[in-house]
Order: structure tokens, then C-alpha cells, then sequence
């Protein structure tokens, strides 16, 4: 390219380099070699400048694709975001209701230590109040034990009202079926117009606080009479 900007300018300007060099004893024109330099200096500009190089073209579409990609990421983590918080939603309100159901059974079960004490109070009273019925029968005209066992009587019932009242309630198992979760065998008895695997007796009575079984009621189950 510099070769070729050299030859144009000697074309160009040619007859006047010839005649500097021509006159003896002068030093050449100094305006040649401006010349000659300010051709050079156009051509060399002038191609510099000719038409730009299609590769150089901006690079608009992998910019785009930059921010394609980017979006796409942009939006697997808002996507894994917005599923782990729904996570930790559910797991608090998981976590809220035991708390809830914790709480609720923590007011309705507190009692059960106290309850078992006093169905033992229970027992205690039933087992007076049946000695003592024993005692004022009608072949014993005695109104003092006639007495003490009305007023047992009306301590057991009012005792199981209250018991009623705070869930505390007296299984009665006789005749049903039985269940290992609130029965606990003691004996067999022989079924006597009963069907085997029923509930005979009841030697010891059990409790259930809110449907909860505290204590286990004593029985005996019939059995098929061997003979």
C-alpha cells in the first residue's frame, strides 16, 4: 500500500522533483518534499479510510443471546425461589397446627395424673357405699347405716357428675367385646349364655379421659365351657 502511494505521488509529481534535481548547485525545492509527503500522507489516508470490513460489524446478536441466557436464569431461580417459600409455608403452618394441637391436648390431658388419683378415691367410695348397702338391708332396721349409706350414695354420684363434667368418664364393658386398649384380662369365665370372646365381669372399673383411656378395666372374658 506505502508502494503504491509512492509511485502516484512520482507520477504526480514528477516534473517538478526532475526540475530541483536539474539546477546544479541548488538544493532541491523544499516544497517537493512536502508535496511528495502530503500526497503520501492522502493516499495512505485515503485508503485507510476506504470501505469498512463486514466483520467488523457490531455484535448486537450475542448480546442478545447473552441476555436470552441471563433472563432464562433469571428465571430458574425465581422459579426455585418461589418453591422453596411455599416450602417453608407449608412447613410453618405444619408446625403451627402441632404447636396448636400440643397446646390444646396440654389443657385437656394435664389432669390425667390427677384423675388417676382420684378414680382410686372412687374406688375406695363405691367399695364403702356397697359394704354399707350390705349392712342396711331390711332385716337390719338400723337408720344410722341407712344413713351413711344415702349420703355415700349421693357423694358417688355427685362425684361422677363432676367427673363427667371435666371428660372423665366410667367404662362400662359388660357384655361387649373385648378390646385391648381399654380391657385388661384377669380371668375366664365359663360362657354362660354369652358368646365367647365377651366381656363377663368386671373386677376393677376403667376410665377414659376425653376418649383417652387412663386406666384399663379389670375383666374377665367367657370362654367356651370345656367338658
Amino acid at each position: 500500500m506505502a508502494g503504491r502511494s509512492l509511485r502516484a505521488a512520482r507520477q504526480r509529481f514528477g516534473p517538478v522533483l526532475s526540475l530541483g534535481a536539474r539546477r546544479p548547485g541548488r538544493l532541491p525545492l523544499r516544497g517537493s518534499s512536502f508535496v511528495f509527503s502530503t500526497a503520501a500522507q492522502q493516499r495512505s489516508t485515503g485508503d485507510e479510510c476506504g470501505p469498512e470490513d463486514p466483520h467488523d460489524e457490531p455484535k448486537h446478536p450475542l448480546s442478545e443471546r447473552a441476555l436470552e441466557h441471563k433472563a432464562i436464569k433469571l428465571e430458574e431461580q425465581v422459579r426455585d425461589l418461589t418453591e422453596r417459600y411455599r416450602k417453608a409455608l407449608a412447613d410453618s403452618e405444619n408446625v403451627r397446627r402441632r404447636t396448636q394441637k400440643f397446646v390444646e391436648d396440654a389443657k385437656l390431658f394435664g389432669i390425667q395424673s390427677f384423675c388417676r388419683d382420684l378414680v382410686e378415691i372412687a374406688d375406695i367410695l363405691e367399695k364403702t357405699a356397697e359394704s354399707a348397702a350390705g349392712e342396711a338391708e331390711p332385716s337390719n332396721p338400723n337408720p344410722t347405716l341407712k344413713k351413711i349409706y344415702e349420703g355415700l350414695s349421693l357423694i358417688e354420684a355427685k362425684l361422677q357428675s363432676v367427673f363427667a363434667k371435666h371428660g372423665l368418664q366410667k367404662m362400662n364393658p359388660v357384655g361387649g367385646k373385648y378390646d385391648p386398649y381399654d380391657h385388661e384380662i384377669v380371668c375366664h369365665v365359663p360362657a354362660e349364655g354369652m358368646q365367647p370372646g365377651t366381656i363377663a365381669l368386671v373386677t376393677q372399673d376403667g376410665y377414659k379421659l376425653h376418649g383417652r383411656t387412663i386406666r384399663h378395666a379389670l375383666v374377665g372374658v367367657a370362654v367356651e365351657s370345656q367338658e
